[in-house]
């Protein structure tokens, strides 16, 4: 477990290494493109998350659906 922690640290960028992909990101986009971009991104991580929480919510009422069906009749 502390190999894979340890790889994982030394596999993130540095400071230097983010200044050179963000360098990169406004070559290739440009500053124009990069408000979209985030709005898109933005939007696609709300939707993914919105469609997690529907799934756990149908699964925790099947649950509950579930117990109130085969609780014992007294």
């Amino acid at each position: 477990m502390l190999v894979a922690n340890q790889l994982l640290i030394f596999s993130m960028p540095g400071g230097s290494e983010w200044i050179l992909i963000i360098l990169v990101v406004l070559l290739l986009f440009g500053g124009r493109k990069i408000p979209e971009l985030m709005r898109g991104l933005g939007r696609g991580i709300r939707e993914f998350n919105d469609a997690k929480n529907n799934v756990k919510d149908e699964i925790e009422q099947g649950i509950k659906d579930k117990d109130k069906t085969t609780s014992p009749q007294q």
